[in-house]
């Protein structure tokens, strides 16, 4: 299993064909101190301009940045707004020798115009799709030529045009002869569902629209429900897997046996979510090019999308910003999970995952082992096929016990449930309940004692983001347990708290 920093490391040098809409996207900023005497609206007085690669441009640009070799296949008109995308892409590193010139179309182009920080007004131009005959042999010509020296390709379809029903023909042929990891992202998913992709990657409304539901009906805040439409999608679209992008609330992620998880986002202050999209596409893409796991490369691709989120207008993610973000995540996550062994534990239930195999987590202090906890462990490891178990550390130990307790200090406790049998994977977690690991290792099923039967459980709510269940198995032994706190505390003479 690759960790993540390994994962992205590997990004330098992958050589990427992206196809799609180029867009160039322009911000021109002013400050309104007055109203025009002409018509009731704004003057706005210009202190700044900023001409940028949008749409697929703006992805080819992410890649870029992030190290890859990038091959951008699109069309521009021969106008100015081309030679300014041109421009802006060689900026950036980028060859635009690949981007088809047609004299009778027109560069899509957002315009927009913000006073004191604030949008007045966009102006779109392009986007009719109705290019010549020439560009699209241009098109084909030059698909059949880049894909064959390429180790993957990403399809960034505004529906402007672009990318044909021939075009997708012909990369579906192309793949068949020459496999690659393929990524898309469309705003019309059914066009793209014989395309054979590795990963589609729509956000909530495209997926609700896709499903038949109405924009009001797509709502990001469910997650039960997102996962069902991506159950629907993925039985009707041919593709491994669908990530949909929930801003915020992270991604849920399908696979094609309709297996569903939600991955958590984490808050962004001063969100822009323009080009985020852009940057999540761009990094799940390298990730699974890179070997990493579906569920894996979202994860990252969640991190790259929330750095893009917390930067101003259309926005690119570096291979350093990247690295810096993981590096920071990991240092956390084995801050909160108290193991060195978390990114490496995570990678390999990924890949349980992806063999189909069903990942059991328990969780419990286990400072009086008796027989009862053995049997406990069985019963729960028969329930999937890895049983993973978190340990309480000694400080959340204390907190839920008392001063007196653990009688056995972390490391102890850790190694002796690590050596019990039915254990695949044991770590310890410094939380006083275990959700924000539940998080961390999505497991399909978290098993609790019975004495929590008829209990609220405080992980509840994890255990279902993660598109888990709860299983409440009878705990045996705790009357043993009782019995050997109270002769501890006789021969002690200190009260001590029993661990059922």
């Amino acid at each position: 299993m690759i960790a993540d920093l390994d994962v992205v490391q590997r990004f330098r040098g992958l050589r990427v064909l992206i196809i799609g809409d180029a867009m160039l996207d322009s911000y021109l900023e002013g400050t309104a101190a007055r109203i025009c005497s002409e018509a009731p609206v704004p003057v706005v007085r210009k202190i700044a301009e900023e001409r940028v690669p949008g749409g697929a441009a703006n992805v080819a640009a992410n890649l870029s940045a992030l190290g890859a070799e990038v091959f951008l296949l699109g069309v521009t008109g021969d106008d100015p707004a081309g030679l300014l995308l041109r421009a802006a892409l060689r900026d950036r590193g980028i060859d635009d020798s690949w981007l088809v010139a047609d004299a009778h179309a027109t560069t899509l182009h957002k315009l927009r115009i913000l006073a004191n920080g604030q949008y007045v007004v966009r102006f779109d131009e392009g986007g009719d799709g109705q290019y010549s005959r020439k560009t699209r042999q241009e098109l084909s010509a030059a698909l059949d030529h880049i894909y064959p020296s390429c180790d993957l390709i990403v399809l960034s379809d505004y529906n402007y045009g672009v990318i044909s029903d021939a075009l997708l023909g012909q990369i579906r042929r192309l793949r068949d002869a020459m496999p690659r990891v393929l990524a898309v992202d469309a705003k019309k998913l059914a066009r793209f569902r014989e395309v054979g992709a590795t990963i589609i990657t729509p956000n909530h409304l495209e997926a609700g629209l896709a499903a038949g539901l109405s924009a009001d009906d797509a709502d990001v805040h469910d997650i039960q429900a997102t996962m069902r439409i991506g159950r629907r999608l993925i039985e009707a679209i041919d593709a491994e897997h669908l990530a949909i992008t929930l801003g915020a609330e992270g991604v849920c992620l399908v696979n094609r046996r309709g297996q569903a998880r939600h991955l958590p986002g984490h808050p962004v202050p001063r969100v822009s979510d323009v080009g985020a999209g852009d940057s999540f596409l761009a990094v799940i893409a390298l990730a699974l090019a890179s070997g990493a796991s579906a569920h894996q490369a979202a994860r990252i691709a969640i991190e790259a999308s929330c750095v893009a989120a917390g930067k101003r207008r259309t926005s690119t993610v570096s291979l350093r910003e990247l690295l810096q973000r993981i590096s920071l995540q990991v240092h956390a996550a084995e801050s909160r999970g108290g193991e060195r062994e978390l990114g490496p534990l995570i990678a390999a239930l990924d890949a349980a995952r992806a063999a189909g195999q069903t990942v059991v987590f328990t969780n419990g202090i286990f400072d009086l082992l008796h027989a009862g906890h053995i049997e406990f462990l069985r019963q729960a490891r028969q329930l999937g096929d890895l049983l993973v178990v978190g340990v309480n550390s000694n400080r959340t130990t204390r907190l839920l016990k008392g001063d007196n307790r653990p009688l056995n200090d972390e490391q102890s406790r850790l190694a002796l449930v690590r050596a019990l049998g039915p254990v695949s994977h044991a770590l310890l977690f410094d939380d006083e309940e275990p959700s924000a690991i539940i998080r961390a290792l999505q497991p399909d099923i978290h098993v609790k004692g019975g004495d929590y039967a008829g209990v609220e459980l405080p992980e509840a709510e994890a255990v279902a983001e993660v598109g888990g269940r709860i299983v409440i198995l009878p705990l045996a032994g705790a009357g043993e347990a009782r019995q050997l706190v109270e002769r501890i505390a006789l021969l002690t003479g200190d009260e001590i708290g029993a661990e059922l």
